[in-house]
Protein backbone atom coordinates (compact mmCIF):
# COMPACT_ATOMS: atom_id res chain seq x y z
CA UNK A 1 0.00 0.00 0.00
CA UNK A 2 1.66 3.21 -1.14
CA UNK A 3 1.86 6.71 1.22
CA UNK A 4 -1.38 8.10 1.76
CA UNK A 5 -1.75 11.55 -0.04
CA UNK A 6 -2.70 14.40 2.15
CA UNK A 7 -3.37 18.02 0.91
CA UNK A 8 -2.61 20.86 3.06
CA UNK A 9 -5.59 23.20 4.29
CA UNK A 10 -4.17 25.41 6.43
CA UNK A 11 -0.85 25.46 8.68
CA UNK A 12 -1.63 22.39 11.41
CA UNK A 13 -4.77 21.09 8.81
CA UNK A 14 -4.03 18.54 6.55
CA UNK A 15 -7.32 16.31 4.47
CA UNK A 16 -7.62 13.31 2.36
CA UNK A 17 -9.10 14.01 -0.15
CA UNK A 18 -12.91 11.60 -1.03
CA UNK A 19 -11.99 8.47 -2.83
CA UNK A 20 -12.96 5.42 -4.01
CA UNK A 21 -15.67 4.26 -1.13
CA UNK A 22 -15.34 7.16 0.92
CA UNK A 23 -18.15 8.76 1.82
CA UNK A 24 -16.33 12.25 3.04
CA UNK A 25 -12.90 13.58 2.64
CA UNK A 26 -10.89 12.75 6.13
CA UNK A 27 -9.47 15.17 8.30
CA UNK A 28 -5.84 15.60 10.29
CA UNK A 29 -5.38 18.11 12.78
CA UNK A 30 -1.20 18.39 13.12
CA UNK A 31 1.93 20.24 12.51
CA UNK A 32 4.29 19.08 10.34
CA UNK A 33 6.46 17.49 13.15
CA UNK A 34 3.68 15.70 14.84
CA UNK A 35 2.27 14.25 11.20
CA UNK A 36 5.98 12.87 10.86
CA UNK A 37 4.91 10.77 13.91
CA UNK A 38 1.47 9.87 13.21
CA UNK A 39 2.83 8.70 9.99
CA UNK A 40 4.92 6.22 12.01
CA UNK A 41 1.84 4.19 12.12
CA UNK A 42 -1.66 2.93 10.78
CA UNK A 43 -3.16 6.18 12.13
CA UNK A 44 -3.76 7.95 8.52
CA UNK A 45 -5.04 4.72 6.95
CA UNK A 46 -7.39 4.20 10.01
CA UNK A 47 -8.87 7.02 10.17
CA UNK A 48 -9.76 7.27 5.61
CA UNK A 49 -11.66 4.05 6.73
CA UNK A 50 -13.57 5.93 8.99
CA UNK A 51 -14.85 7.98 6.49
CA UNK A 52 -16.35 4.73 4.42
CA UNK A 53 -18.81 4.38 7.26
CA UNK A 54 -22.76 4.89 6.47
CA UNK A 55 -24.16 8.50 7.30
CA UNK A 56 -21.33 9.39 8.53
CA UNK A 57 -21.24 13.74 8.62
CA UNK A 58 -18.66 16.17 6.90
CA UNK A 59 -15.16 14.63 7.95
CA UNK A 60 -13.58 11.90 9.54
CA UNK A 61 -11.16 13.74 12.26
CA UNK A 62 -8.20 12.71 13.43
CA UNK A 63 -6.56 14.76 16.28
CA UNK A 64 -3.07 16.25 17.17
CA UNK A 65 -2.99 13.14 19.29
CA UNK A 66 -3.64 10.56 16.68
CA UNK A 67 -2.26 6.92 16.48
CA UNK A 68 -2.86 3.58 16.06
CA UNK A 69 -5.97 2.26 17.77
CA UNK A 70 -8.79 -0.73 17.26
CA UNK A 71 -10.46 0.21 14.03
CA UNK A 72 -11.00 4.11 14.87
CA UNK A 73 -7.41 5.77 15.71
CA UNK A 74 -6.89 7.07 19.35
CA UNK A 75 -7.77 10.21 18.76
CA UNK A 76 -10.02 9.87 16.16
CA UNK A 77 -13.74 11.59 16.01
CA UNK A 78 -16.60 11.13 13.95
CA UNK A 79 -20.27 12.02 13.71
CA UNK A 80 -22.59 9.48 12.08
CA UNK A 81 -26.21 10.33 11.59
CA UNK A 82 -28.91 9.34 14.44
CA UNK A 83 -31.21 7.68 11.81
CA UNK A 84 -29.42 6.73 8.77
CA UNK A 85 -25.86 6.46 10.12
CA UNK A 86 -24.69 3.44 12.03
CA UNK A 87 -23.07 3.28 15.80
CA UNK A 88 -19.64 1.40 15.94
CA UNK A 89 -18.21 -0.43 19.53
CA UNK A 90 -14.80 -0.10 18.31
CA UNK A 91 -15.04 3.49 17.30
CA UNK A 92 -15.78 4.15 21.00
CA UNK A 93 -13.54 1.67 22.91
CA UNK A 94 -13.11 -0.76 25.22
CA UNK A 95 -11.79 1.21 28.21
CA UNK A 96 -15.55 3.15 27.86
CA UNK A 97 -15.39 6.12 29.66
CA UNK A 98 -11.65 6.51 30.39
CA UNK A 99 -11.68 10.08 31.60
CA UNK A 100 -10.23 12.39 33.40
CA UNK A 101 -11.16 15.19 36.67
CA UNK A 102 -8.76 18.00 38.71
CA UNK A 103 -9.48 18.39 42.14
CA UNK A 104 -8.07 21.88 43.11
CA UNK A 105 -6.79 22.63 46.39
CA UNK A 106 -6.27 25.96 48.14
CA UNK A 107 -2.67 24.33 49.33
CA UNK A 108 0.70 25.78 47.22
CA UNK A 109 3.73 23.95 46.04
CA UNK A 110 5.75 25.31 49.49
CA UNK A 111 2.56 23.60 51.36
CA UNK A 112 3.70 20.39 49.82
CA UNK A 113 7.24 20.02 50.37
CA UNK A 114 8.70 18.07 52.48
CA UNK A 115 5.44 15.90 52.78
CA UNK A 116 6.06 13.85 48.77
CA UNK A 117 6.68 10.59 49.54
CA UNK A 118 4.63 10.75 52.80
CA UNK A 119 1.73 11.93 50.61
CA UNK A 120 2.62 9.19 47.80
CA UNK A 121 2.54 6.36 49.93
CA UNK A 122 -0.66 7.28 51.53
CA UNK A 123 -2.40 7.49 47.87
CA UNK A 124 -0.57 4.59 46.76
CA UNK A 125 -1.56 2.16 49.86
CA UNK A 126 -5.51 3.70 50.60
CA UNK A 127 -6.37 3.81 46.68
CA UNK A 128 -6.63 -0.03 45.00
CA UNK A 129 -4.21 0.00 42.09
CA UNK A 130 -3.30 -2.64 39.01
CA UNK A 131 -5.29 -5.32 37.42
CA UNK A 132 -8.00 -7.67 38.50
CA UNK A 133 -9.79 -6.94 41.71
CA UNK A 134 -9.39 -4.13 43.93
CA UNK A 135 -12.41 -1.63 45.28
CA UNK A 136 -13.04 1.00 47.78
CA UNK A 137 -16.65 0.26 48.33
CA UNK A 138 -16.18 -3.91 48.59
CA UNK A 139 -17.91 -6.41 46.64
CA UNK A 140 -21.25 -4.97 45.04
CA UNK A 141 -24.14 -7.07 44.64
CA UNK A 142 -25.34 -7.09 41.23
CA UNK A 143 -28.41 -4.94 42.56
CA UNK A 144 -26.45 -2.24 43.65
CA UNK A 145 -24.33 -2.59 40.82
CA UNK A 146 -27.14 -1.95 38.45
CA UNK A 147 -27.89 1.23 40.64
CA UNK A 148 -24.24 2.70 40.04
CA UNK A 149 -24.81 1.97 36.11
CA UNK A 150 -28.10 3.82 36.33
CA UNK A 151 -27.52 6.92 38.15
CA UNK A 152 -23.62 7.04 38.37
CA UNK A 153 -21.87 9.74 40.44
CA UNK A 154 -25.56 10.12 42.77
CA UNK A 155 -24.86 6.72 43.71
CA UNK A 156 -21.21 7.78 45.73
CA UNK A 157 -22.94 10.95 46.94
CA UNK A 158 -25.78 9.14 48.36
CA UNK A 159 -23.41 7.02 50.27
CA UNK A 160 -21.16 10.39 51.91
CA UNK A 161 -18.58 9.77 49.17
CA UNK A 162 -18.60 13.37 48.43
CA UNK A 163 -20.99 16.04 48.09
CA UNK A 164 -23.70 17.55 45.64
CA UNK A 165 -21.35 20.53 44.33
CA UNK A 166 -19.12 17.52 42.95
CA UNK A 167 -22.45 16.98 40.59
CA UNK A 168 -22.85 20.41 39.19
CA UNK A 169 -18.76 19.95 37.92
CA UNK A 170 -19.14 16.79 36.15
CA UNK A 171 -19.80 16.41 32.20
CA UNK A 172 -23.32 15.22 32.26
CA UNK A 173 -23.66 16.11 36.03
CA UNK A 174 -22.40 12.42 36.17
CA UNK A 175 -25.00 10.12 34.61
CA UNK A 176 -26.07 9.38 30.90
CA UNK A 177 -29.85 8.93 30.46
CA UNK A 178 -30.77 5.66 28.82
CA UNK A 179 -28.74 3.48 30.47
CA UNK A 180 -30.40 -0.14 31.33
CA UNK A 181 -28.67 -3.04 32.79
CA UNK A 182 -30.58 -5.10 31.35
CA UNK A 183 -28.43 -4.82 28.09
CA UNK A 184 -25.09 -5.63 30.15
CA UNK A 185 -23.98 -9.12 30.39
CA UNK A 186 -23.17 -11.04 33.73
CA UNK A 187 -19.40 -11.33 32.69
CA UNK A 188 -19.66 -7.62 32.55
CA UNK A 189 -20.99 -7.27 36.00
CA UNK A 190 -19.48 -10.17 37.47
CA UNK A 191 -16.11 -8.14 36.77
CA UNK A 192 -17.42 -4.38 37.76
CA UNK A 193 -18.47 -6.11 40.95
CA UNK A 194 -15.64 -6.39 42.47
CA UNK A 195 -13.76 -2.75 41.17
CA UNK A 196 -15.51 0.37 41.30
CA UNK A 197 -13.44 2.82 43.32
CA UNK A 198 -9.88 1.34 41.53
CA UNK A 199 -7.27 2.76 39.22
CA UNK A 200 -6.53 -0.17 36.76
CA UNK A 201 -3.43 -0.60 35.22
CA UNK A 202 -2.00 0.81 31.63
CA UNK A 203 -2.51 4.52 31.34
CA UNK A 204 -4.10 5.38 34.40
CA UNK A 205 -3.38 7.31 37.07
CA UNK A 206 -3.74 9.70 40.12
CA UNK A 207 -1.50 12.40 40.03
CA UNK A 208 -0.78 15.23 42.41
CA UNK A 209 0.56 18.11 39.83
CA UNK A 210 1.76 22.16 40.34
CA UNK A 211 0.26 24.87 38.54
CA UNK A 212 3.23 25.84 36.97
CA UNK A 213 2.20 28.39 34.38
CA UNK A 214 -0.86 30.55 33.77
CA UNK A 215 -1.65 31.48 29.96
CA UNK A 216 -5.18 32.82 30.46
CA UNK A 217 -5.37 34.94 33.67
CA UNK A 218 -9.37 35.38 33.42
CA UNK A 219 -10.59 32.06 32.48
CA UNK A 220 -7.89 30.87 35.25
CA UNK A 221 -9.73 32.63 37.37
CA UNK A 222 -13.10 31.41 36.71
CA UNK A 223 -12.32 27.88 37.21
CA UNK A 224 -10.03 28.78 40.28
CA UNK A 225 -6.79 27.81 39.19
CA UNK A 226 -3.68 30.13 40.28
CA UNK A 227 0.09 29.56 39.82
CA UNK A 228 2.20 27.28 42.14
CA UNK A 229 -1.21 25.84 43.46
CA UNK A 230 -1.31 21.79 44.30
CA UNK A 231 -4.46 20.28 42.23
CA UNK A 232 -5.04 16.22 42.07
CA UNK A 233 -5.63 14.41 38.66
CA UNK A 234 -7.35 10.84 38.19
CA UNK A 235 -7.31 9.43 34.88
CA UNK A 236 -8.89 6.05 34.81
CA UNK A 237 -12.42 4.33 33.07
CA UNK A 238 -14.77 1.74 33.48
CA UNK A 239 -12.65 -0.88 34.37
CA UNK A 240 -13.39 -4.86 33.34
CA UNK A 241 -17.08 -3.84 33.32
CA UNK A 242 -16.78 -1.23 30.13
CA UNK A 243 -14.04 -3.63 28.52
CA UNK A 244 -16.81 -7.01 28.73
CA UNK A 245 -19.70 -4.58 27.50
CA UNK A 246 -17.49 -3.57 24.26
CA UNK A 247 -16.16 -7.12 23.88
CA UNK A 248 -19.86 -8.74 24.61
CA UNK A 249 -21.05 -6.52 21.38
CA UNK A 250 -18.35 -6.73 19.15
CA UNK A 251 -19.48 -10.14 19.07
CA UNK A 252 -23.03 -9.71 18.94
CA UNK A 253 -22.56 -7.27 15.89
CA UNK A 254 -20.26 -8.97 14.10
CA UNK A 255 -22.65 -11.59 14.10
CA UNK A 256 -25.89 -10.02 13.72
CA UNK A 257 -24.31 -7.95 10.33
CA UNK A 258 -21.92 -9.46 9.22
CA UNK A 259 -23.42 -8.37 5.36
CA UNK A 260 -22.28 -4.36 6.36
CA UNK A 261 -19.14 -5.19 7.66
CA UNK A 262 -18.56 -6.99 4.64
CA UNK A 263 -18.65 -3.75 2.46
CA UNK A 264 -16.31 -1.95 5.20
CA UNK A 265 -12.36 -1.74 4.64
CA UNK A 266 -11.66 -3.14 7.77
CA UNK A 267 -13.11 -5.32 9.78
CA UNK A 268 -12.79 -3.69 13.30
CA UNK A 269 -14.80 -0.96 12.19
CA UNK A 270 -17.75 -3.55 13.35
CA UNK A 271 -21.09 -1.98 13.38
CA UNK A 272 -24.42 -1.81 13.24
CA UNK A 273 -26.97 0.52 11.84
CA UNK A 274 -27.97 3.07 14.21
CA UNK A 275 -31.88 2.15 14.89
CA UNK A 276 -31.15 -1.48 14.78
CA UNK A 277 -32.01 -3.59 18.31
CA UNK A 278 -28.05 -4.43 18.33
CA UNK A 279 -27.22 -0.69 18.36
CA UNK A 280 -29.73 0.67 20.45
CA UNK A 281 -28.89 -2.15 23.07
CA UNK A 282 -24.84 -1.59 22.93
CA UNK A 283 -26.01 2.42 23.46
CA UNK A 284 -27.42 1.34 26.86
CA UNK A 285 -25.07 -1.07 27.84
CA UNK A 286 -22.51 1.92 27.08
CA UNK A 287 -24.30 4.92 29.38
CA UNK A 288 -24.04 1.60 32.16
CA UNK A 289 -20.40 1.73 31.44
CA UNK A 290 -20.12 5.39 31.40
CA UNK A 291 -22.09 5.80 34.63
CA UNK A 292 -19.86 3.58 36.24
CA UNK A 293 -16.49 5.36 35.34
CA UNK A 294 -17.78 8.95 36.34
CA UNK A 295 -18.74 6.94 40.29
CA UNK A 296 -15.72 4.97 39.88
CA UNK A 297 -13.37 8.48 39.73
CA UNK A 298 -15.94 10.22 42.20
CA UNK A 299 -14.70 7.30 45.01
CA UNK A 300 -11.17 7.57 44.00
CA UNK A 301 -11.09 11.84 44.38
CA UNK A 302 -13.25 10.48 48.16
CA UNK A 303 -10.69 8.60 48.89
CA UNK A 304 -7.92 11.21 47.74
CA UNK A 305 -9.44 13.77 50.17
CA UNK A 306 -9.43 11.55 53.42
CA UNK A 307 -5.46 10.80 51.98
CA UNK A 308 -5.07 14.50 51.86
CA UNK A 309 -6.83 15.26 55.50
CA UNK A 310 -3.86 12.56 57.23
CA UNK A 311 -1.22 14.00 55.70
CA UNK A 312 -2.42 17.81 55.79
CA UNK A 313 -4.16 17.40 59.45
CA UNK A 314 -6.97 19.59 57.89
CA UNK A 315 -10.66 18.41 56.52
CA UNK A 316 -11.07 18.10 52.94
CA UNK A 317 -13.44 21.11 52.67
CA UNK A 318 -10.32 23.56 54.64
CA UNK A 319 -7.98 22.53 51.90
CA UNK A 320 -10.46 23.66 49.50
CA UNK A 321 -10.18 20.20 47.62
CA UNK A 322 -13.14 21.35 44.79
CA UNK A 323 -13.92 19.09 41.77
CA UNK A 324 -12.92 20.95 38.92
CA UNK A 325 -14.58 19.41 36.00
CA UNK A 326 -14.62 15.82 34.74
CA UNK A 327 -14.92 14.84 31.39
CA UNK A 328 -14.69 11.53 29.62
CA UNK A 329 -12.65 10.07 27.07
CA UNK A 330 -14.19 6.89 24.52
CA UNK A 331 -17.41 8.05 24.36
CA UNK A 332 -20.61 7.66 21.94
CA UNK A 333 -23.00 10.79 22.46
CA UNK A 334 -26.31 11.64 20.98
CA UNK A 335 -25.51 15.20 20.35
CA UNK A 336 -27.66 17.83 18.37
CA UNK A 337 -24.80 19.70 15.73
CA UNK A 338 -24.95 21.96 12.52
CA UNK A 339 -24.46 19.92 9.67
CA UNK A 340 -24.53 22.44 6.55
CA UNK A 341 -26.29 24.92 8.23
CA UNK A 342 -29.06 22.32 9.70
CA UNK A 343 -29.35 20.79 13.03
CA UNK A 344 -29.03 17.18 13.11
CA UNK A 345 -28.90 14.37 15.46
CA UNK A 346 -25.68 12.62 15.59
CA UNK A 347 -24.12 9.89 17.67
CA UNK A 348 -20.12 11.45 18.12
CA UNK A 349 -18.11 8.93 18.01
CA UNK A 350 -14.82 10.10 20.74
CA UNK A 351 -12.50 7.53 20.90
CA UNK A 352 -9.31 8.61 22.58
CA UNK A 353 -10.89 12.34 22.12
CA UNK A 354 -13.03 14.74 24.95
CA UNK A 355 -15.68 16.84 24.51
CA UNK A 356 -14.61 20.59 24.21
CA UNK A 357 -18.28 22.86 24.06
CA UNK A 358 -17.80 26.54 23.81
CA UNK A 359 -19.57 28.95 25.68
CA UNK A 360 -23.33 29.24 25.47
CA UNK A 361 -23.47 25.32 25.25
CA UNK A 362 -26.64 24.39 27.74
CA UNK A 363 -25.10 21.01 28.78
CA UNK A 364 -22.30 23.41 30.44
CA UNK A 365 -22.53 23.95 34.25
CA UNK A 366 -24.27 26.68 35.04
CA UNK A 367 -20.09 27.94 36.43
CA UNK A 368 -18.57 27.65 32.99
CA UNK A 369 -21.31 28.66 30.78
CA UNK A 370 -19.89 32.00 29.95
CA UNK A 371 -16.68 30.73 29.40
CA UNK A 372 -16.28 27.46 27.90
CA UNK A 373 -15.90 24.07 29.49
CA UNK A 374 -13.06 23.30 31.09
CA UNK A 375 -10.64 20.46 29.05
CA UNK A 376 -8.04 18.59 30.68
CA UNK A 377 -5.35 16.98 28.40
CA UNK A 378 -3.18 14.73 30.76
CA UNK A 379 0.63 14.08 29.34
CA UNK A 380 3.29 11.15 30.71
CA UNK A 381 4.37 10.99 34.34
CA UNK A 382 7.76 13.25 33.60
CA UNK A 383 6.50 15.77 31.55
CA UNK A 384 2.95 17.65 32.14
CA UNK A 385 -0.56 18.63 31.53
CA UNK A 386 -2.85 21.31 30.22
CA UNK A 387 -5.95 22.85 31.21
CA UNK A 388 -8.08 24.50 28.51
CA UNK A 389 -11.14 25.75 27.60
CA UNK A 390 -13.42 24.86 24.69
CA UNK A 391 -13.59 27.24 21.99
CA UNK A 392 -15.83 28.37 19.18
CA UNK A 393 -14.43 26.72 16.10
CA UNK A 394 -14.53 23.40 17.69
CA UNK A 395 -17.96 22.92 16.74
CA UNK A 396 -17.56 24.19 12.96
CA UNK A 397 -14.42 21.87 13.16
CA UNK A 398 -14.49 19.00 15.07
CA UNK A 399 -17.91 18.50 16.55
CA UNK A 400 -17.42 20.05 19.38
CA UNK A 401 -13.76 17.87 20.40
CA UNK A 402 -10.11 18.78 21.09
CA UNK A 403 -7.43 15.94 21.89
CA UNK A 404 -7.11 13.98 25.13
CA UNK A 405 -3.75 13.65 25.63
CA UNK A 406 -0.41 13.57 24.43
CA UNK A 407 -0.60 10.24 21.89
CA UNK A 408 2.16 7.47 22.12
CA UNK A 409 4.95 6.82 19.60
CA UNK A 410 6.09 3.83 20.91
CA UNK A 411 4.12 0.41 21.67
CA UNK A 412 3.96 -0.93 25.69
CA UNK A 413 6.22 -3.62 23.98
CA UNK A 414 8.79 -1.20 22.77
CA UNK A 415 8.71 1.22 25.87
CA UNK A 416 9.51 -2.02 28.07
CA UNK A 417 12.11 -3.30 26.14
CA UNK A 418 13.56 0.42 26.35
CA UNK A 419 13.55 1.73 30.03
CA UNK A 420 13.74 0.46 32.98
CA UNK A 421 11.23 0.73 35.95
CA UNK A 422 13.86 1.24 38.34
CA UNK A 423 15.67 3.44 36.52
CA UNK A 424 13.08 5.90 35.80
CA UNK A 425 11.57 6.09 38.90
CA UNK A 426 15.19 7.36 40.13
CA UNK A 427 15.67 9.60 37.57
CA UNK A 428 12.15 11.10 38.86
CA UNK A 429 12.86 11.65 41.80
CA UNK A 430 16.00 13.61 41.18
CA UNK A 431 13.52 16.08 39.20
CA UNK A 432 10.99 15.98 42.35
CA UNK A 433 8.32 13.41 40.84
CA UNK A 434 7.82 11.14 43.43
CA UNK A 435 5.99 7.63 41.41
CA UNK A 436 4.70 4.49 43.58
CA UNK A 437 3.68 1.84 41.03
CA UNK A 438 1.78 -1.84 41.53
CA UNK A 439 4.21 -3.18 38.70
CA UNK A 440 7.33 -2.15 37.71
CA UNK A 441 6.33 -3.44 33.95
CA UNK A 442 3.54 -0.61 33.67
CA UNK A 443 6.21 2.44 35.10
CA UNK A 444 7.99 1.24 31.94
CA UNK A 445 5.25 1.57 29.92
CA UNK A 446 4.21 4.38 30.58
CA UNK A 447 7.92 6.29 30.10
CA UNK A 448 7.82 9.83 29.31
CA UNK A 449 9.83 9.00 26.12
CA UNK A 450 7.09 6.78 24.83
CA UNK A 451 4.89 9.99 24.11
CA UNK A 452 4.41 12.48 21.66
CA UNK A 453 5.86 16.20 22.20
CA UNK A 454 2.33 17.44 24.73
CA UNK A 455 3.69 20.68 24.19
CA UNK A 456 3.23 20.36 20.53
CA UNK A 457 -0.44 18.48 20.67
CA UNK A 458 -1.52 20.77 22.64
CA UNK A 459 -0.09 24.06 20.76
CA UNK A 460 -2.15 22.56 17.77
CA UNK A 461 -5.31 22.46 19.44
CA UNK A 462 -4.77 26.13 20.59
CA UNK A 463 -3.55 27.48 17.27
CA UNK A 464 -6.24 25.91 15.46
CA UNK A 465 -9.10 27.10 17.72
CA UNK A 466 -10.48 24.22 19.12
CA UNK A 467 -9.81 24.62 23.00
CA UNK A 468 -7.69 27.66 24.48
CA UNK A 469 -4.69 27.28 26.80
CA UNK A 470 -5.25 27.97 29.91
CA UNK A 471 -2.74 26.60 32.06
CA UNK A 472 -0.19 23.92 32.42
CA UNK A 473 0.34 21.54 35.05
CA UNK A 474 3.89 19.10 36.32
CA UNK A 475 3.40 16.18 38.43
CA UNK A 476 5.12 16.02 41.74
CA UNK A 477 3.47 12.43 43.06
CA UNK A 478 1.54 10.05 41.04
CA UNK A 479 0.14 6.36 41.55
CA UNK A 480 -0.39 3.82 38.94
CA UNK A 481 -1.30 -0.09 38.33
Amino acid sequence: MGEIRLERIDECLWEIPKAGGMRVPARVFASEKLLEKIRQDATLQQIKNVAHLPGIHKYAIALPDAHQGYGFPVGGVAALDAEEGVISPGGIGYDINCGVRICKTNLTYDDLKGKEEELVNALFREIPTGIGKGSIVGVLSTSELDEVARVGVKWAIQRGYGVDDDLAHCEDEGVRPGADPNCVSQDAKARGREQLGSLGSGNHFLEVQRVVEVFDPDIAEKFGLFKDQIVVMIHCGSRGYGHQICTDYLRRVEHEHRDLIKQLPDRELACAPAQSAAAQDYYKAMNCAINFAWCNRQLIMHQARLCFEKVFRASWKELGMELLYDVAHNIGKKEVHKVNGVEREVYVHRKGATRAFPAGRPELPRAYREVGQPVIIPGSMGTGSYVLCGAARSLELTFGSTAHGAGRVLSRTKAKKQWRADELVRQLKERGIYVRGQSKATISEEAPGAYKDLDEVVQVTHEVGISWKVAKLVPVCNIKG
